[in-house]
């Protein structure tokens, strides 16, 4: 007795699989890929970091300066 086309494929009981990326780059590439791909929002975080120790450490400065002078 033949079976189906659409019987046989339902006997088949589902893999589970990798994505690509997981199985063809090692762990290192990976995590590079992963920054080329989220590069503007890292450079945009840092920036914002610099702006913000540029500026805490300016009025550090300037209450240093003010309290030697009192």
């Amino acid at each position: 007795m033949k079976t189906s086309r659409h019987t046989r494929t339902a006997d088949k009981t589902p893999t589970i699989r990798r994505p690509r990326t997981a199985q063809r780059f090692p762990r290192i590439s990976r995590g590079l890929r992963w920054i080329v791909r989220r590069r503007t929002a890292l450079l945009s975080s840092a920036l914002r970091g610099a702006a913000y120790a540029t500026g805490a450490g300016i009025v550090g400065l300037g209450f240093l300066l003010l309290q030697q002078q009192l």
